[in-house]
């Protein structure tokens, strides 16, 4: 039982970090995106994602805001806006 509410009281502070905090470590980074953080390093290595590094160069810093903004870029069309689109331009005679 004490195991079971040690969880919850994990997630609710998680929760409330992903939705107050404006920085986020890599830590918080990685579990916000559901990454590990391997591979957030990967991805800050290639420039890849927007992060601040710490005046020593040491430590990345994540502003929260611009990670969803980040991880909202890459919208995948539905079937349906994709039949649209098509549609569009096949009555157009396939002219832009």
């Amino acid at each position: 039982m004490k195991q079971e509410i040690q969880e919850v009281a994990d997630l609710v502070s998680a929760n409330t970090i992903f939705t107050t905090k404006e920085v986020l470590t890599s830590d918080e980074t990685a579990r916000y995106l559901g990454i590990s953080k391997s591979c957030l390093y990967k991805w800050t290595m290639e420039r890849r994602i927007p992060h601040y590094k710490s005046p020593t160069g040491k430590l990345c810093y994540f502003n929260r805001k611009e990670v969803e903004a980040w991880a909202q870029e890459s919208r995948v069309a539905t079937n349906e806006e994709l039949d649209s689109k098509a549609d569009a331009y096949c009555r157009k005679g396939g002219r832009r």
